[in-house]
């Protein structure tokens, strides 16, 4: 989520030139925040919080007027409470967003078979082939934002412009509820002048690497010889940031989004020392994992772990296994086979995580001796169990026992950033 609070807000006049500004970066306003004040329209105007209360409960996302006092996405929840006291904290409904988010994507799959979806609140829209039908990118834009909100009562922000990078700057700039369109003859008067941290790809690292060379704004970028530049951050790094400060970005809408992982952690309330409880917690984050591959038809060449210590040191081991599978069992077992080669003992465990890896369509390879197979069924059938009755419906019975309170449950990749 940006800490943008709506202060620096820019929108285009109606009489912008939009000639060449196809493709369009729509973002839903503080999406999470956004759907829980449908049901609660009282909250309207205040400051709204949306995650968990407890321990190490982590901010989701929050409305511009929580964003006013500095709250952010990721931020520890006591951190958010100490910068806004006067702040309602309402918990997360996951299940109840990707339905709206379907209702919107579905939107936006009217006006274009061009969707690249980004997650579950933004998207990329080449609208090229739709002007014959609606009308301008302008128009267009407009007509999106009216259905989305007269058909979910969400508000939505859209930047315009003739690249994929242009269009997502300037989205994020009309926020809230705006349109922001940038004429593709004015894409570098548009550039040159912000932070370079605009600049994709920048994060510290980078900004102090460009800063040392007494690069500040995107124009120094673009005019700083090019050996310079590589000298800072390196050949590719380079060359990719000599690019989209010169305005260029050759990068298309894809239609077919192809996940490069599937991965879930979990943040404990207090440090776990017991390895015998953090492999029950790997065998439960390598079924959803598994779940979730299986769903998407994906199959993992890799797994991955990653494990974070109460100092807050943080390890990430992988490997490659045999074959690619979507069976949790093999997920869990790959993972729990680092996890041992760690050695972790009684260190106390803040925070532990799987991810599937190396992701393909291909299908799991299936043979008369496959080790999998009686895996594979069980597993299929509790899916179809789930999908009838609940993600909570079946479980494997070791994960029955109780288990370590966790800061806001499972987590995966993706939450409200906007």
């Amino acid at each position: 989520m940006s800490r943008q609070d709506g202060r620096a807000r820019r929108v285009s006049s109606d009489d912008v030139d939009d000639t060449g500004a196809h493709i369009l970066h729509v973002d839903l306003d503080a999406f999470f925040a956004s759907v829980e004040l449908l049901d609660r329209p009282d909250l309207r105007g205040r400051p709204v919080i949306v995650g968990g209360r407890e321990g190490r409960s982590v901010v989701t996302t929050a409305t511009y007027e929580a964003r006013a006092y500095g709250v952010g996405s990721a931020m520890p929840m006591a951190r958010a409470l100490q910068l806004c006291p006067s702040a309602i904290v309402l918990p997360p409904r996951h299940e109840l967003y990707r339905e709206y988010s379907a209702r919107v994507m579905a939107i936006f799959d009217e006006v274009t078979p061009h969707v690249e979806r980004l997650s579950i609140d933004e998207a990329f829209l080449d609208v090229t082939g739709a002007r014959r039908l609606l009308g301008s990118p302008v128009t267009i834009a407009q007509l999106i934002r009216q259905r989305v909100e007269d058909e979910t009562g969400l508000t939505c922000s859209v930047g315009a412009a003739a690249t994929k990078f242009v269009a997502k700057l300037a989205s994020g700039m009309s926020k809230p509820d705006g349109l922001l369109v940038v004429p593709p003859g004015q894409t570098q008067e548009f550039l040159r002048p912000l932070p370079i941290r605009a600049l994709a790809g920048v994060g510290g690292k980078t900004e102090e690497a460009l800063s040392r060379l007494g690069l500040r704004i995107v124009a120094d970028v673009a005019d700083v010889p090019f050996a310079a530049l590589r000298s800072a951050v390196g050949e590719a790094h380079a060359a990719r940031l000599h690019e989209l400060a010169n305005g260029r970005d050759p990068r298309v809408v894809e239609t077919e989004r192809v996940e490069k992982s599937v991965g879930h952690e979990i943040t404990f309330h207090e440090d776990v020392t017991d390895p015998g409880v953090l492999e029950r917690e790997l065998l439960r984050l390598s079924d959803r994992v598994g779940a979730r591959l299986r769903a998407a038809d994906v199959t993992a060449g890799g797994v991955a772990l990653k494990l974070r210590y109460g100092d807050f040191t943080t390890l990430s081991r992988s490997r490659r296994l045999p074959e690619a599978t979507n069976v949790a069992r093999r997920i869990y077992e790959s993972s729990r086979e680092l996890f041992r080669e760690l050695q972790v003992g009684a260190r106390p465990v803040r925070l532990i995580g799987v991810r599937a890896e190396r992701l393909s369509d291909d299908t799991p390879s299936l043979s008369l001796w496959d080790p999998d197979d009686e895996w594979r069924d069980a597993e299929s059938t509790v899916d179809a169990l789930r999908g009838r009755f609940g993600l909570d419906a079946v479980t494997t019975a070791s994960l029955l026992s109780r288990r370590p309170s966790t800061a806001g449950g499972t987590r995966q990749p993706g939450q409200d950033a906007t």
